[in-house]
């Protein structure tokens, strides 16, 4: 997630949807006083060759603190930040009403079938799951819908878009013209952190066939809002 106060931008980052590349990108037009959260070890290198940044200022100011913030630094005595797959209802309780409906919100999704599908073999490995039924049987695929990131409890939308991630050389043109920068400094990402072996058995086009009702219930605001 990135806070940017340079360029009044927040960027919610969602799950598999390329959101680390897009993430270096963004940092590369960031300023000292901007909120930058961590990415893993081999990712930050990449981003500090490309970027020249790293994650910053992600302490979250004591003004800002919780009640359950407050009690959990007295237990751990660690301090709560800003980190990654920050959801926008959380950091809008945190970076304050003012900023937030000032700065221009953001986030990419994904069509959900080739979502689900990157998640399935990730979580895959860890999990072991027999099938691709089982996974979406199961609460990983939760963990990936876009309304978890994007939207409030009312099912209201927080940020100002949500960008397709197919669509990546347009939707950064355009993010670049809403910032007031040009196609120079602001430039998609031609490159992608996460690398992924193919698999025949898991075509789309097949499991959408095939699992199109559960698909459906499950990523309802991918396809009736941004897939439709």
């Amino acid at each position: 997630m990135i806070i940017s106060h340079k360029h009044k931008f927040i960027f919610i980052k969602t799950k598999k949807t390329a959101g680390t590349s897009i993430e270096i990108a963004l940092s590369s037009i960031c300023g000292g006083q901007d909120i930058i959260t961590p990415i893993n070890e081999e990712d930050e290198l990449i981003r500090q060759k490309m970027a020249n940044r790293g994650p910053q200022n992600t302490l979250i100011p004591f003004s800002k603190y919780r009640i359950s913030d407050w009690l959990r630094l007295l237990k751990n005595r660690k301090r709560p930040e800003y980190y990654n797959h920050m959801t926008a209802s959380i950091a809008k309780e945190y970076i304050g009403a003012d900023i937030w409906n000032s700065y221009y919100k953001f986030c990419f999704d994904r069509h959900p079938v080739t979502k689900a599908i990157s998640h399935y073999k990730w979580r895959g490995q860890k999990v072991g799951y027999t099938s691709f039924e089982e996974y979406l049987k199961s609460d990983d695929v939760q963990l990936i819908k876009g309304d978890t990131f994007y939207k409030d409890k009312a099912d209201n939308y927080l940020v100002d878009k949500v960008y397709k991630m197919e669509e990546m050389e347009r939707s950064f043109t355009e993010i670049a013209r809403k910032l007031g920068l040009s196609s120079l400094e602001l430039e998609a990402p031609s490159f992608n952190t996460k690398k992924s072996k193919a698999n025949k058995a898991l075509d789309p086009e097949v499991l959408e066939k095939e699992f199109s009702a559960q698909l459906r219930a499950i990523f309802k605001t991918e396809f009736e809002d941004i897939y439709n």
